[in-house]
């Protein structure tokens, strides 16, 4: 999270305390880390002892069998995770997450068209970038500059069009690449949830990464989204990803608002034909097998 000096402050959890040397050590290594990851400015690591979590991990929970089964991971969201209670998200209607298996198919441009297209029938709207590794929403609304920060220690959101936008594209160097394992990207999409001063909005519309992973599992497990808006273009290996990422949200309980289908048509700018470059008509298909609406 920023900090006051215009550096970072990072929070490290950890599940019992460390002797000083070795936590001196930590911090350094991962102030070290983050400012090679494009974090600008003086980086302060923060380590706290939680000893709940060496216990949670340790011993079943209260009122439950050694032996029983856990819950498949990420199946359900887990009790307690998701409520929104104090975070930026607490007057946050409805969360819409914008995805795909496959990288590529307009996910980005639906995500960003379909939040102007809502916040100019009136309603209050957010769009989330959480595509921490490829983030686009900062080109594709013509923002540019830092967030500020809230009285609440919160970022607030930049504004185009008519809409709140968060991205990590505002807080990173742009000519960087995020080297970022799972956790790290897990981390960087709770606190563009959570960290964020959203404020009241109907809508907060969030630009998924291609994939089922570390990003999606924290979007269900943390903010418990409304529905998913899948995207695809026409062909086979896109409707394949396209289909494991239904299921994925199936398995998690999160409805499937519908199935877009991109890049159908290709316009010729000298004569206006239309040419169907990557076939037409897969992802209606797709939808009616899958028993999802087909949005178009």
């Amino acid at each position: 999270m920023p900090a006051d000096d215009g550096g970072w402050r990072a929070l490290v959890v950890l599940p019992r305390a460390m002797p000083q040397a070795m936590a001196a050590e930590l911090e350094r290594r991962i102030a070290t880390a983050l400012s090679h990851e494009g974090f600008a400015g003086p980086v302060q690591v923060v380590l706290v002892a939680d000893p709940t979590m060496a216990g949670a991990a340790a011993s079943p929970a209260a009122g439950t069998s050694p032996s029983a089964s856990p819950p498949p991971a990420g199946h359900r969201p887990m009790a307690g995770v998701g409520e929104r209670g104090d975070s930026g998200l607490r007057d946050v209607r409805h969360i819409v997450a914008v995805a795909s298996g496959k990288g590529g198919v307009g996910k980005s441009t639906v995500a960003v068209n379909l939040a102007v297209a809502l916040a100019r029938q009136g309603l209050a709207v957010g769009l989330m970038d959480a595509d921490i590794y490829g983030p686009s929403a900062p080109v594709l609304l013509g923002l540019r500059g830092k967030p500020e920060v809230s009285p609440a220690r919160r970022l607030v959101p930049l504004e185009a069009h008519g809409i709140k936008a968060m991205s990590m594209g505002f807080l990173i160097d742009p000519d960087k690449a995020a080297i970022w394992r799972g956790p790290m990207v897990a981390g960087a999409v709770s606190q563009l949830l959570h960290d964020v001063e959203w404020g009241a909005l109907d809508v907060l519309v969030v630009d998924m990464p291609p994939g089922t992973g570390d990003a999606q599992l924290t979007l269900v497990q943390r903010a418990r989204p409304s529905g998913a808006v899948i995207v695809s273009t026409p062909q086979d290996l896109a409707l394949a990803d396209a289909r494991r990422a239904v299921q994925m949200f199936r398995r998690v309980e999160v409805p499937i608002l519908g199935i877009v289908e991109n890049m159908s048509v290709f316009i010729c700018p000298h004569c206006g034909g239309e040419s169907a470059i990557f076939g037409q008509g897969g992802a209606a298909q797709e939808a009616e097998r899958l028993g999802v609406p087909f949005l178009g």
